[in-house]
């Protein structure tokens, strides 16, 4: 029966309460049905997870699928089937990672969505936005200062769109939920790959964030802002952004503003890290790479003082091109800071939650995709664990077993 097994012998891992308990887990038409000690068998496939920990499904919250490189720039000139092809290729590596649904945080769209659903390629469940929402000179405009021309044809690759104005803006946010977007994203400070802005600058005005609010709560959907400095992050709370991305310069006040707004924080550490490492042999630009240092150092002092602070934080990468394969190492850089637990629940219930999925994933309990991690050591114990691929017995999708070192 597709979608059916049953895992016997199990430490079973509950996210929340950071306990296990000792059972089976019955999966039947891709959904987990039934939890607990003896479970029948009821001619579906056996899996006998003995000496294993069982965990839901990794959720990585802040991915750009279809980023083949590090200079985003060269994006747009790519051939759109190049790149969907590129994107297959790198979202059946992420589920070989453990990770079984990403949030993309700009470029992928409703087709790649459609078709990694429909099984025309294996990879994990994926969470779309389109395009992310940029001013004129911001985040997502990758024009040099030499290039006037700009090119947002929604058939080319890239990962932003040049919306300037509340009417326009707008418009923008109405497209892409148009087209199925789960959420919207929106430049709200300079960055690191774009060519003509400062890291230290807000960009949009609050006209401008408000509107764009305003027509994701209207869609029922909700707004993740890029942004770095406790002056972005904290306007961009105040307006009623639900999540933030990055925040590596956040300050104490911004930790009140995420618990009074209910909202979510979305560090990205690993890619900091692989930029400085690596980032240039992957394409990013010598001035690009050169802005890095202005927010390396800080991420894990944001995080750690958010972490204090109660904030709601999230499993985040971003990635870019040969970097990918380093999507396991934020679950090390977060344990200097944090409990194997804490980052445990960032990549599985509180995940959910920002994905308005509680209970869907991220969670043993009943009801919910079988998305599971039978996995050799104890994560409570030493979260590295998750940093190793190599010990994923295996790796559970809908109920059915598509990969890990034993499949």
């Amino acid at each position: 029966m597709t979608g059916s097994l049953l895992l016997r012998n199990a430490r079973l891992l509950d996210p929340l309460s950071g306990e296990y308990t000792e059972g089976d887990l019955r999966a039947a038409e891709g959904r987990i049905v039934e939890v607990g000690p003896n479970l029948a068998a009821a001619d579906v496939p056996v899996v006998d997870a003995r000496g294993a920990v069982v965990l839901p499904g990794l959720v990585d919250a802040h991915v750009h699928v279809t980023a083949s490189t590090a200079d985003l720039g060269s994006l747009s000139s790519s051939s759109p089937s190049y790149v969907a092809a590129q994107a297959a290729h790198t979202m059946s590596r992420m589920l070989d990672r453990g990770f079984t649904t990403v949030r993309d945080a700009s470029g992928a769209d409703y087709g790649l969505a459609d078709a990694q659903a429909d099984g025309l390629f294996r990879g994990p469940r994926l969470l779309f936005c389109g395009r992310a929402l940029s001013q004129t000179g911001g985040h997502g405009d990758s024009r040099t200062r030499g290039t006037n021309a700009k090119d947002d044809h929604p058939c080319c690759a890239g990962l932003g769109r040049v919306a300037d104005g509340v009417d326009a803006v707008r418009a923008a946010a109405r497209d892409e939920l148009r087209k199925g977007a789960h959420h919207i994203k929106v430049m709200a400070s300079g960055g690191v790959a774009s060519p003509t802005d400062r890291i230290d600058s807000t960009q949009y005005s609050a006209e401008e964030l408000t509107a764009i609010v305003e027509e994701a709560a209207a869609a029922n959907r909700y707004v993740a802002a890029h942004a770095y400095t406790a002056r972005a992050v904290n306007r961009a709370l105040e307006l009623g952004v639900r999540s933030i991305e990055h925040g590596n310069l956040l300050d104490d006040r911004s930790v009140s503003l995420f618990r009074s707004q209910d909202a979510y924080l979305v560090p990205t550490l690993v890619t900091y890290w692989a930029l400085k490492e690596e980032g240039r042999e992957h394409g990013l630009p010598e001035s690009s790479w050169r802005k890095v240092d202005e927010v390396l150092g800080a991420g894990l002092a944001a995080l750690e003082r958010a972490s204090r602070g109660g904030v709601k934080l999230v499993y985040g990468t971003d990635l870019l091109g040969g970097m990918h394969r380093h999507q396991n190492h934020e679950f090390r850089l977060r344990a200097e800071v944090q409990t194997p637990a804490e980052v445990i629940r960032s990549a599985t219930s509180t995940a959910a939650d920002l994905l308005n999925l509680t209970g869907e994933i991220g969670t043993l309990a009943v009801g919910a995709h079988a998305d599971l991690l039978v996995v050799d050591g104890d994560p409570l114990a030493d979260v590295g664990v998750l940093a190793e691929p190599k010990h994923f017995r295996h790796i559970v999708q809908g109920g059915e077993v598509v990969g890990g070192s034993a499949a």
